[in-house]
């Protein structure tokens, strides 16, 4: 692996048009695949991958931004995998290097910060990892394929400790996605009570927003059959209709 990593590095900073030898090509492959079974198992462990970034920041600073940023046949990075698999210790220890590139986005169009989303907090101090990648990375980021943000993972999710980070740390409540959707119509499409409360109580929410259908989030409320949560939304429209 150190061999290879030595390889790896006599060849960073070349072009991308620059011809790449065999000895290359094999050892960025060995590097990849070495650091993803380290790193972005279920079962990996933190020490082992804090003592690989420890070991490719002495040999380069540059092949340690190299290594992190590597991506699968997916276009999942490092970071990916940890988030998804909840090993909060290993996101911490890439957030730590300070070159992981948060907003790198999947094949699928998602990334990390959105699937931090919907991840289980399995200890406390977890959600402090998870604050610390909201605020580093840019969250209201949309994923390419449906326009999503993270908070209309988490709203659609049911992630009410989710929904308030993402608030806290300046998700967008007004943000649309391709259909024009907000994070307040999907609250409301789910039956989400609390959540739509919450994202009323947003002082930049704009309640009033229609999608590409021309619905508003208590129209799609009354549709779904949540008639209490249009009224709620009516009630917040009320007051701004007066003034």
């Amino acid at each position: 692996m150190r061999e290879a990593c030595l390889v790896v590095r006599s060849h960073l900073g070349q072009g991308r048009g620059a011809p790449k030898s065999k000895e290359l090509l094999s050892s960025s492959s060995l590097v990849l695949q070495e650091w993803f079974r380290v790193s972005s198992q279920k079962s990996s462990r933190a020490s082992k991958v804090g003592k690989y970034l420890e070991a490719l920041g002495e040999l380069s600073p540059a092949l340690l931004a190299h290594v992190i940023n590597l991506s699968d046949g997916n276009g999942n990075m490092a970071l990916h995998y940890s988030v998804s698999h909840s090993n909060f210790d290993i996101v911490r220890l890439l957030l730590d290097t300070g070159v992981c590139n948060i907003n790198h986005q999947n094949k699928a169009g998602y990334t990390a910060l959105m699937l931090a989303a919907l991840a289980t907090m399995e200890r406390q101090d977890d959600m402090a990892t998870v604050r610390r990648l909201f605020d580093l990375g840019n969250v209201n980021a949309k994923a390419s394929q449906a326009g999503q943000t993270a908070l209309m993972l988490a709203v659609s999710h049911g992630r009410q400790e989710m929904v308030e980070a993402l608030l806290a740390c300046g998700a967008d409540v007004n943000l649309r996605d391709e259909e024009g959707s907000t994070a307040l119509m999907c609250a409301c499409e789910h039956g989400r009570a609390e959540t739509v409360q919450l994202l009323l109580a947003q002082p930049s929410c704009d309640a009033s927003i229609a999608d590409n259908d021309g619905n508003d989030a208590a129209a799609i409320a009354r549709e779904a059959g949540h008639d209490n949560l249009a009224a709620l939304i009516s009630a917040h429209l009320t007051p701004s209709a007066d003034r």
